[in-house]
């Protein structure tokens, strides 16, 4: 096994581990679809669509059915294990949530979607909050734009 797999699977371990204390904690268990989900993302470490997901599953385990994934998705959104977040043309991503809270960016060309910092639109947010009392939730939504390749291809 080469590091980079090796890191993968650690990766997958340890987000196991902690969707399995948040289960505990909520008074809920791991289940088979649950820990397959959560092993299937960590071992693509990207933005899947559920169709993706869905795919990803079924080459670890055949015997989840379609209908599980999607109901395990939304379970483990809702714990804070899976981010989803809403690109392009409301399609919607799921990856796993790291320890901190992040923002995304989608290029409106190639589609390729960044990681940005939790933090960087806190003083807009605090702004809105302030001038009209919205509270804003920019975590599931992607921003839009150009990436850097897709801007020097122009």
């Amino acid at each position: 096994m080469s590091d980079h797999q090796h890191e993968h699977r650690q990766d997958a371990e340890a987000a196991v581990e902690r969707a399995a204390a948040l289960l505990r904690a909520r008074g809920d268990r791991m289940t088979g679809p649950r820990r397959v989900v959560i092993t299937a993302l960590a071992a693509r470490r990207a933005h899947l669509t559920a169709d993706q997901v869905v795919s990803a599953v079924a080459e670890q385990d055949a015997s989840v059915h379609r209908a599980s994934v999607y109901r395990t998705l939304e379970t483990l959104s809702q714990l804070g294990v899976v981010q989803h977040v809403h690109v392009g043309h409301g399609t919607t991503t799921y990856h796993l949530a790291g320890t901190e809270a992040h923002l995304h960016a989608q290029c409106e060309s190639c589609g390729t979607v960044l990681d940005l910092s939790g933090a960087l639109l806190d003083e807009v947010a605090a702004q809105v909050l302030a001038e009209h009392g919205f509270a804003l939730d920019p975590s599931h939504v992607a921003l839009s734009g150009s990436c850097a390749d897709c801007r020097e291809q122009q």
